[in-house]
């Protein structure tokens, strides 16, 4: 398999080829806005220094950490430094990892079946972060007779592992602190989530903060990298998609999700996902 260098391309590749794909970045890209696509994302940090807003966690990352990122998690990787960002990102089509798990082994466990308090985040051991590695060199080495097999038989392993390590954490779980440091934005990040589906202006979230307006955006976007309008959004958008591929009626998740009217609805949701919310439905229920 070839190693990519770009999120995008690989994301792109995957989605198209209905399959998976294995980028190794170096530095960064221009930054996405907050943002959801229709694969999920493993992203390995192998030189840390940046954080992950995902849905309404910020992480740290820390070198050896792996982020488990689905179709349905609105995700900003913040831009803190200037230095170095080293790190593997594997996209993946949904619908591959389901067709190469068993009625006994479902792959993509990790993704989905989250617990209370659950995190994005696994921190790796020395001895997990060398197997990691270990699997992607052979994955993007494989080439010649049998490639194939090959890559989705070491794909398949990784998988295991990483369900296994995802296991055994949540069989021990410990509640881990997050990184705002701000109990502020932490209280307005609980609030937004909590009444995502209605109505917020940033003018209500001043009142119930006792703050101002001016104030309330500046903590909030030096905290988690992104505007609270931008998050609203992406939050919406990515409780839509869940919804839709559920099989909710496109006038109920409008309601559902806060937004305002319908026509914003459909124009965010196109912007985002790239097809109207009819023909996401459309396409999850086919």
């Amino acid at each position: 398999m070839k190693e990519l260098n770009s999120c995008k391309a690989a994301m792109a590749e995957s989605i198209a080829n209905k399959y998976f794909s294995v980028a190794h970045l170096y530095k960064d890209e221009k930054a996405m806005e907050m943002h959801i696509h229709d694969c999920y994302e493993v992203y390995y940090s192998i030189s840390g220094g940046k954080q992950f807003l995902i849905d309404n966690k910020l992480y740290d990352i820390e070198p050896g950490d792996i982020f488990l990122i689905s179709q349905y998690d609105s995700h900003y990787l913040t831009q803190i430094d200037k230095e170095l960002h080293e790190r593997i990102v594997i996209m993946i089509d949904p619908e591959f990892m389901k067709s190469i798990s068993s009625k006994e082994t479902d792959l993509d466990a990790c993704f989905h079946n989250r617990s209370e308090g659950f995190s994005h985040r696994i921190r790796l051991t020395q001895e997990q972060q060398t197997r990691f590695l270990y699997f992607i060199n052979k994955i993007v080495t494989s080439n010649g007779f049998g490639h194939d097999l090959l890559e989705r038989a070491t794909f398949t392993e990784l998988f295991v592992m990483i369900n296994q390590i995802v296991s055994a954490r949540d069989n021990n779980f410990s509640e881990e602190k997050l990184a705002t440091y701000n109990e502020q934005v932490d209280a307005i990040l609980s609030y937004i989530n909590n009444n995502i589906n209605e109505p917020i202006s940033i003018g209500d979230l001043a009142k119930q903060f006792y703050i101002s307006e001016s104030y309330i955006c500046r903590i909030f976007k030096s905290a988690t990298g992104t505007t609270i309008g931008k998050y609203m959004t992406a939050r919406r958008i990515s409780i839509a998609k869940s919804l839709l591929a559920d099989g909710r009626g496109v006038s109920d998740v409008c309601e559902e999700c806060g937004f305002s009217d319908y026509s914003n609805f459909l124009k965010a949701f196109t912007k985002s996902v790239g097809i109207s919310p009819k023909k996401y439905s459309q396409n999850c229920n086919r």
